[in-house]
């Protein structure tokens, strides 16, 4: 997620017994870009997991994950049942240095829980509108704005007080709210049209339309800490969208690669930078900042499916969340290099840095759900026999298959990139002996791609392989026939 450039905003504390939002708010906050805010014990770093459902809780300081903050349980599970209560799709996160609560948006249950960082507690839980995803708090802290995917709209949050304060219409497919750092403006992305959405946050009204984009699908986007720029990522065609917010129109379209995702300013002490994940090829591209965006390094992740990425409050480190390793990668910006990697909750989205977000002392009313569970990346093979996980440097890996345990079973993710288009598919598990078990049927779409592929079961296969639905008919008819001592003319 992107959010107000924590690397330029310095938070003053209150005494540590108050910590409601008038102490907080009274203590001031004091905005300096010359004043990093150097890596303590008191920084937090978050995680949003989606099968886990859980947040889970870093202290930067050590790279030692402290716990989990449990919303709901674990996929499959208790989530079915009709008095189920909790959240489900663990997705978005936003800080407010202001009031020092993270907030939490759900994608399935439609839901944005308000956690107190010092407490680790949460605050409120409000309804939103459907497949809420990923959002921003206002400048003072006091509302969060989070776009509705299945909607058109954008719900805003009462922060303090928890509950739906006003639904601000923006276009079909809103996907993410970033604001401008003066907190006059908010910008929409979209999944089903080709614009940013130019929101006045005083009066909620729509008032301008940045358009020319280079897709219609934009499932995530960045704004500098200047305010001055905004990068919107195309994940489906693998391309980057370069917008000059001074004069809000679009500079630059780049293409970047297969499931191209995050993208997040850093203002580092080497220079001004952006990081963008690049989840097909595992690695986090590095551009300088300038009249013409320069990639100066691919940095090969440690991990599989970079996803969600957000700078130190100095600067110094960069954090990159690894979904199909539930895991997080250390950058140290001055060499580009990955210096650590840091072990999470089950399936992480969503990254966020907050600088002296947690009180001193232990943190307190932590968990261990989704720890200790990470998932095993197996092997594939394509209907020609070919090993689907084979990287391609340009385009990825056609198959790929993660396992990942949850409430008792297996969950069984698969993901696509280049096969026959509009074919129906069968996947199999495959075990040593070669023998196969029938897991799903998927479909690809007009580009023969299939983003997100699930099966819940017990795995005990070594591998996955696919055929056609054609292929796999025409198996099973000569099996049976076979069996029964037919032959054909």
């Amino acid at each position: 997620m992107a959010g107000l450039g924590l690397a330029a905003t310095a938070l003053v504390s209150p005494a540590f017994g108050d910590t409601s939002p008038v102490g907080i708010a009274s203590a001031g906050i004091v905005a300096d870009s010359t004043k990093p805010l150097p890596i303590t014990a008191q920084d937090r770093l978050y995680t949003a997991d989606q099968s886990s459902n859980t947040v889970t809780v870093i202290d930067p300081s050590t790279d030692k994950t402290l716990g989990t903050i449990a919303l709901g349980s674990q996929r499959v599970g208790a989530t079915l049942s009709p008095q189920y209560l909790g959240d489900v799709g663990v997705h978005g996160l936003a800080f407010s240095p202001v009031t020092r609560r993270l907030a939490v948006v759900s994608v399935t249950s439609n839901t944005v829980d308000i956690v107190d960082t010092t407490t680790n507690k949460v605050l409120s839980k409000t309804d939103v509108g459907r497949a809420a995803h990923e959002g921003s708090f206002t400048a003072d802290g006091k509302e969060f704005w989070v776009a509705d995917r299945g909607r058109d709209t954008v719900s805003v949050v009462d922060a303090l007080n928890g509950g739906l304060k006003a639904d601000v219409v923006v276009g079909a497919g809103p996907s993410k709210v970033v604001m401008s750092p003066d907190g006059r403006f908010a910008y929409v992305n979209h999944i089903a049209l080709a614009e940013i959405t130019v929101v006045d946050t005083a009066s909620r009204r729509v008032v301008d339309h940045i358009t020319g984009l280079g897709d219609v699908f934009s499932s995530d986007q960045a704004i500098s800490p200047d305010g001055a720029e905004l990068w919107a990522a195309h994940k489906r065609v693998g391309k980057v969208s370069v917008i000059d917010l001074r004069q809000r129109k679009v500079t630059h379209v780049l293409s970047t690669g297969p499931d191209t995702n995050h993208p997040q300013f850093a203002d580092t002490p080497s220079g001004k930078f952006v990081y963008l994940t690049i989840g097909g090829l595992d690695q986090t591209l590095v551009f300088r900042r300038g009249d013409r965006p320069e990639l100066l390094q691919r940095i090969a992740n440690h991990g599989h499916a970079p996803h969600g990425v957000w700078p130190s409050g100095d600067g110094s480190r960069v954090y990159v969340g690894l979904e199909k390793s539930d895991k997080v990668d250390v950058i140290d910006t001055s060499t580009q290099r990955v210096v650590a990697t840091i072990s999470g909750g089950q399936e992480p989205q969503a990254v966020v840095y907050a600088p002296r977000a947690a009180s001193p002392g232990p943190a307190m009313n932590l968990g261990r759900q989704g720890l200790g569970q990470q998932p095993r990346n197996v092997p594939t093979t394509l209907p020609d026999g070919r090993a689907g996980e084979t990287l391609d440097p340009v385009h990825g890996r056609t198959l790929e298959a993660t396992v990942r345990p949850v409430a008792g079973v297996d969950m069984i993710q698969l993901q696509a990139r280049g096969l026959e288009a509009a074919t129906t598919y069968q996947a199999y598990s495959v075990d040593q002996t070669g023998r196969r078990t029938a897991l799903l049927t998927f479909s690809t779409d007009a580009a023969g791609n299939a983003p997100m592929v699930l099966a819940f079961s017990s795995f005990t296969g070594q591998r996955v392989s696919i055929e056609s639905r054609g292929q796999a008919s025409a198996a099973a008819m000569a099996a049976t026939m076979a069996l029964a001592g037919c032959c054909c003319c």
